[in-house]
């Protein structure tokens, strides 16, 4: 893009007005709760002494949390009538006023049995990633509850299970039960529950002693100390030490540009083999034996293996050779696998794979999640390569931020040249530009702003983004570029408006159409009232506005304020273009 069409496009921004924020609900303040899906699969957090040793204690973590203050307003849950709005209303839960005037409602399902984490399987990550399936459009976050000691096995298989997610799901547990007097159980669930309904965090998390992590970069370093996580080469997506504190630029976009799915298929026959001094060669070869399918080993250095042992790396060879896929991991906690070395290319020509700075348990996660497909093996070989969801540091070079000439011309106007006050520069233009852009649909405005870094996620006025603004105007194709960037489908406005909602509230059929292709739903707060509204349409005989409902993919048998349902309403006042409407509302739909 040349330097006079940049002035253009940003011009061209900056000279738009922004749309009149939308008009909060009236269901009193129902629109500033966020739900919480809690999972407590068992663990530490929740357990107490059982003769002599600690164990999973089955329907004991509810009752203690209601008795917590800062877990639970009992008050707020009596005065807005919770239990009725909520159900099951014996699980449910609401956090104290937060710094953001948000509530936080949290539901809590309890496995049975709960498990220590030491026993738990593939089965279990399947049942962990289905579940979140299922419960998926009903809340905006999930908190997994987990025993720490295979907590980063866990995270890392789930962030491959959850395809296409766009919203946060974050493990936690702890070191010490939750009941104790002394105890990181309740910091570590609360700040966990914190992040997940207030941040459009759209990535497999892992919250532990005040830092968020990506799930499939951590491992655990510490048996004991309440700080037992780290994240050797990335670092962490948040730091709730003082107010929390998101590192966006570190976050991963969100992946909505297909429905979530899971994929709970894996392939069990893979397995860690590391390597040490004297390794002899008859273990690699039973170790590579079939039913093996994929071996994560983990050697030394930065992947170095001993070139001087021809019966080992003949053995790689042999299993390579017959399809067994072998990736080459670190056995060092930071760094990554290069071919620096002559050990190192040695192995590269018995056919390894370089697993680059993943993780042990992050590698093996992958290893079986790719396994599992039904493609070739080059394309499992490829995949593997890839980076999938952060789990491994791309080799690409991002365009410099001093490189843009628009933050050049500020930068030079107002005399600095830091890099910190670049960045503020263009954090604090992003938001205006990116929503005046989308406004009046200039895709070239907003590729000029991505091109200087800007995210295009960022909010805007009254909490909206450059989404929220495209759908109100019923920019289509502005949508689509902005979902091809990542832009989330299910980030709120100040108002509890998702772009699905703007764009049900202006009736722009084709954005609705394309939202919902993408996973996009309305959340619980927004459907409140929808049938009184289908009502009033049915009545009027708006066959527009029922319509516009009917794609957001809300259920034609709503019932209104007085229990009836929108056909029931046209039936009664006489509409037949209404019943016909519903009569063939299905054909429609699809």
């Amino acid at each position: 893009m040349t330097e006079m069409s940049e002035k253009t496009c940003l011009a061209r921004a900056l000279s738009a007005t922004l749309p009149t924020p939308s008009t909060p609900s009236s269901k009193g303040c129902a629109w500033k709760e966020a739900r919480v899906l809690v999972i407590n699969t068992g663990g530490t957090i929740g357990m107490k002494i059982h003769d002599g040793v600690l164990s999973p204690e089955a329907n004991a973590l509810v009752n203690f949390l209601k008795s917590l203050p800062i877990m639970h307003d009992e008050q707020y849950a009596q005065d807005t009538k919770l239990y009725e709005r909520y159900a099951p209303a014996d699980n449910t839960m609401v956090l104290p006023l937060s710094k953001q005037e948000q509530r936080v409602v949290y539901t809590v399902i309890e496995y049975s049995p709960l498990l220590d984490s030491s026993n738990m399987s593939t089965k279990d990550w399947a049942k962990i990633a289905e579940d979140i399936e299922e419960y998926y459009e009903e809340y905006d976050g999930f908190v997994i509850l987990h025993g720490t000691d295979t907590m980063a096995y866990t995270a890392s298989a789930l962030s491959f299970l959850c395809e296409h997610l766009g919203k946060p799901v974050i493990l936690t547990g702890s070191q010490i039960p939750i009941f104790e007097m002394r105890n990181d159980g309740r910091a570590n669930l609360l700040g966990a529950l914190l992040i997940a309904g207030q941040y459009m965090i759209p990535e497999v998390c892992l919250y532990f002693h005040f830092k968020l992590y990506r799930g499939n970069r951590v491992t655990k370093v510490d048996a004991e100390s309440f700080n037992a996580f780290t994240s050797p080469n990335l670092e962490p997506l948040a730091n709730a030490e003082g107010d929390i504190k998101i590192n966006w630029d570190t976050v991963l976009k969100a992946d909505t540009c297909a429905k979530f799915r899971v994929n709970s298929e894996l392939n069990r026959n893979v397995g860690l083999l590391r390597l040490f001094p004297g390794i002899t060669t008859e273990t690699v070869r039973a170790f590579l034996q079939p039913p093996m399918a994929g071996v994560v080993l983990e050697t030394y250095g930065s992947g170095n293996a001993p070139d001087s042992r021809t019966d080992l790396l003949a053995e790689l060879t042999k299993a390579t050779d017959r399809g067994v896929i072998i990736i080459n991991c670190t056995q060092c906690l930071t760094g990554t696998v290069v071919m620096t070395y002559a050990t190192g290319k040695a192995l590269v020509d018995a056919g390894l794979i370089s697993g680059g700075d993943m993780t042990p348990e992050a590698a093996l996660s992958k290893l079986s999640y790719v396994l599992a497909k039904d493609i070739s093996l080059q394309d499992k070989k490829e995949l593997l390569k890839s980076n999938l969801r952060g789990e491994l540091t791309a080799n690409i070079q991002g365009a410099c931020l001093s490189d843009s000439r628009f933050i050049q011309l500020i930068a030079q106007f107002l005399s600095i040249s830091c890099k910190e006050e670049l960045e503020a520069i263009r954090n604090a233009l992003t938001p205006t530009l990116a929503c005046a852009a989308a406004k009046i649909g200039d895709i070239k405005a907003l590729e000029a702003i991505r091109e200087m870094g800007g995210n295009l996620s960022m909010e805007g006025n009254d909490g909206r983004t450059p989404l929220h603004i495209a759908t109100c105007e019923g920019h289509l194709k502005v949508v689509e570029y902005l979902l091809s960037q990542g832009a989330n489908v299910y980030a709120k406005d100040s108002y509890g408006d998702t772009p699905l909602r703007c764009a049900v509230r202006f009736r722009r059929k084709d954005v609705v159409r394309l939202l919902r292709k993408t996973g996009a739903h309305l959340s619980p707060s927004e459907v409140q009232g929808v049938g009184t509204e289908m009502c009033s349409y049915a009545a009027q005989s708006d066959i527009e506005g029922l319509e516009i409902w009917a794609l957001a993919g809300m259920d034609p048998n709503l019932p209104g304020y007085d229990g009836k349902t929108p056909l029931e309403v046209a039936s009664a006042a006489g509409n037949q273009r209404v019943m016909d409407f519903f009569q063939n509302l299905k054909d429609l739909v699809v």
